[in-house]
Formats: structure tokens, C-alpha cells, sequence
């Protein structure tokens, strides 16, 4: 509920824990129809009209002492008739100060080699494969962003890695 001088209400939904199989599932999903386009699922945070606004965080919890943390996946649906849909991660726009940050990494770890990170284009049959492309920002009145392609130093026993550029 709403609050004039305090914080309001929290929604809690979670799902019962388990002792010998897998814990509970928590599904949303929006309406299927036949005739037009499907529901939407919207998840947003609260406007803060002095100070920030809410944080989404989307995570899976730590594993066990003998699995992996459970994975997260983002992707469109298919489509027999017409392109899929478009998946964008974006930060807002500022004004006053600089445009969020969007980063990628990927965790460390203590054995084996370090995961990776991919980057495809897609594929098509008959026509031209998609594109990537990177860009810097441009600055109107100072000098554009700074374009970074780098291998970190080898170990005491190894070679730093290779940039490899084909065509």
C-alpha cells in the first residue's frame, strides 16, 4: 500500500524450499491469442522524484558444494513468417552527466581455463550473414571514445593470448 511519511509495502513471492528434489519453479507468463498479438510481461522499478530510482537485479543464487550456479537466458522467440524478435540492452540517456555504463565479464575462476565470451552474428540461407559492429562515441565538442583491443601478460609458464583479425 501506499505511505506518506514511510517506506510502503514489499511483494515477497517465492517458492517452497525442498530437502531431497529441486526447489519450486515460480513462472509468469502473459496471455496467448489467435487473432492478435500476445500479452506483455513489464517489469519496472519505482521513480525516486528526488533521488535514484529502483535497481532490477536478475541473478541466479550460488551453487552447492558439487554443481554450477543455474544459468540466466535472454532470447526471442521464432518466427515461421517475418524476422524475430529484437532483444536491446541499453542504458538512459543523462543529461547533466554521462550515460550508464553497460558492462560484460565474465567471473574468475581457480581451475582449468577462463570462460568466454562470444559474439555472433546470425546465419541465413540464401542471403548475406548479419553484421557486427562496434562503435566509440563521439564527442560534439572534445575527442571520441577510445576504441580497446587488448590481451592481458602470460603467467610465469605461458604466452600472452593472440589477436587473430581473418576474413
Amino acid at each position: 500500500g501506499n505511505a506518506v511519511t514511510g517506506r510502503s509495502g514489499n511483494i515477497v513471492l517465492s517458492s517452497g524450499q525442498g530437502t531431497i528434489d529441486t526447489g519450486g519453479d515460480i513462472i509468469a507468463s502473459s496471455g496467448d491469442t489467435t487473432a492478435q498479438t500476445g500479452g506483455s510481461l513489464s517489469l519496472s522499478t519505482g521513480t525516486g522524484t528526488s533521488k535514484s530510482s529502483g535497481s532490477v537485479i536478475v541473478r541466479t543464487s550460488n551453487s552447492g558444494t558439487t554443481g554450477t550456479s543455474g544459468f540466466l537466458k535472454f532470447s526471442s522467440g521464432t518466427t515461421s513468417v517475418g524476422s524475430s524478435g529484437t532483444i536491446i540492452v541499453a542504458s538512459g540517456a543523462a543529461t547533466g552527466g554521462k550515460g550508464g555504463d553497460i558492462l560484460m565479464s565474465v567471473g574468475a575462476g581457480t581451475a582449468s581455463i577462463g570462460g568466454h565470451v562470444r559474439v555472433s552474428a546470425g546465419n541465413i540461407d540464401g542471403d548475406t550473414g548479419g553484421s557486427i559492429s562496434l562503435s566509440t562515441g563521439h564527442g560534439t565538442t572534445k575527442s571520441s571514445g577510445s576504441a580497446v583491443v587488448k590481451t592481458y601478460d602470460a603467467g610465469d609458464l605461458g604466452v600472452s593470448g593472440a589477436l587473430v583479425f581473418s576474413t
